[in-house]
């Protein structure tokens, strides 16, 4: 194991009917804040009369800003940060998941910044200062709700990057795991397939030498949500199922599981980054269609591990390395199969994928964020096999 700093701010107010609570938290904040959300599903389900109900009653005045994208634009949150600026905000309330949550800690960040937020994603300047952020999570997946990474879309280059920040921790997060039983399927797919992405892709990549701890604590978190969406599929209402794969989501992003293994990668978030940016399908759905062709292509150089993972989670019995590696790969895929994700481009209705801007676009995404291995040829290689 390596040495670490693991710092983690963010309060997590966990359990049924917690979305009530929000007024209890935001009050010391400010008296004005933006309100992100996603499209109406929040409005449909009565969440948003409850959210500006408890604003109202403790007398804290808001600005909405809706119409978030499953995949966030930047355009969007450029439109919420001169929002935010133009009506002297003093936080920001995000409720939704967390392409919502993303948006909001762009907007957080960019409304007190000097320089266009897209420049903090190219790297070209750092995050100095964010507006309190709180946030309401209704679809568990990307562990937003308890981390400093922001994912965002350039919607004029079809760049799609990530970021990591400290001052992208919301200060509190409510999880209440009522509002996910609406969940449909589909979306319920995608999250668990990016939860079990989380937690694997440094289990895979990182060099931190004998690190059991690590080890133990993604293949229990990887068969506790295969657990849960499996209990959710048979039965949506399934509120136990619901609380943990919420908790997963959160547990599987929030730094615990990569502190002690020293560098890591995220070949497959790099790989997916540009199949959502063009086609616009859930990020999950789009790790369904990479993550087995990359680890088929690493299947040798990386047997040994790939080989642990197929005997841990998958109850493989082959003796030899490579083969229980194949073995496990065919097993994750039917899981996928099992809970409805894609396999490749067209099942999730890419008849023609560009596969040279797909390409392009990794490679130059891997370049501003340093994540290795992904050379141009090698990235080809794992879109082809995606079809």
């Amino acid at each position: 194991m390596q040495g670490f700093v693991f710092h983690n701010p963010t309060k997590i107010v966990f359990g049924n009917g917690s979305s009530s609570q929000l007024s209890a938290h935001v009050t010391a904040l400010g008296r004005k804040a933006l309100l992100v959300y996603g499209q109406n599903s929040i409005k449909r389900s009565g969440l948003y009369d409850k959210i500006v109900s408890q604003l109202q009653e403790a007398g804290i005045a808001f600005v909405e800003h809706g119409g978030v994208k499953s995949n966030p634009s930047l355009t969007h949150a450029r439109e919420g940060i001169a929002k935010a600026r133009a009506e002297k905000v003093d936080f920001v309330i995000a409720v939704g998941g967390g392409s919502v949550i993303d948006e909001a800690k762009s907007i957080a960040a960019g409304t007190v910044a000097k320089d266009d937020v897209w420049r903090f994603y190219l790297g070209e300047t750092k995050i100095e200062k964010a507006l309190p952020l709180v946030t309401v999570l209704t679809l568990p997946a990307t562990g937003s709700e308890m981390n400093g990474n922001a994912v965002i879309t350039n919607d004029e280059t079809n760049d799609k990057l990530g970021l990591a920040s400290p001052y992208f921790y919301p200060q509190v997060s409510i999880l209440d795991p009522l509002l996910t039983v609406t969940v449909p399927q589909r979306y319920t797919a995608a999250s668990a397939v990016d939860i079990v992405s989380h937690l694997t892709e440094s289990y895979f990549t990182n060099d931190g030498g004998w690190t059991p701890l690590q080890e133990y604590y993604v293949e229990g978190m990887v068969k506790t949500v295969m657990a849960a969406a499996s209990r959710i599929l048979q039965n949506p209402e399934d509120i136990e199922a619901r609380s943990t794969l919420m908790w997963s989501a959160t547990l599987g992003w929030n730094g615990l599981n990569v502190a002690g293994v020293g560098a890591f990668s995220m070949p497959c978030h790099a790989l997916e980054h540009p199949i959502s940016a063009l086609y616009d399908i859930a990020h999950g759905a789009g790790l369904a269609i990479v993550t087995p062709a990359w680890l088929t292509a690493k299947a040798e150089e990386k047997a040994p591990k790939i080989a642990r993972f197929a005997r841990e989670i998958f109850a493989v019995q082959e003796e030899n390395d490579r083969q229980a590696a194949l073995a496990g790969i065919a097993s994750l895929k039917n899981w996928y199969r099992e809970i409805g994700a894609p396999l490749s481009f067209a099942e999730a209705g890419i008849a023609e994928p560009d596969i040279e801007e797909l390409t392009r676009l990794t490679v130059k995404g891997a370049a501003i964020r340093k994540t290795p291995g992904l050379p141009e040829d090698f990235v080809r290689g794992v879109f082809l096999a995606c079809m």
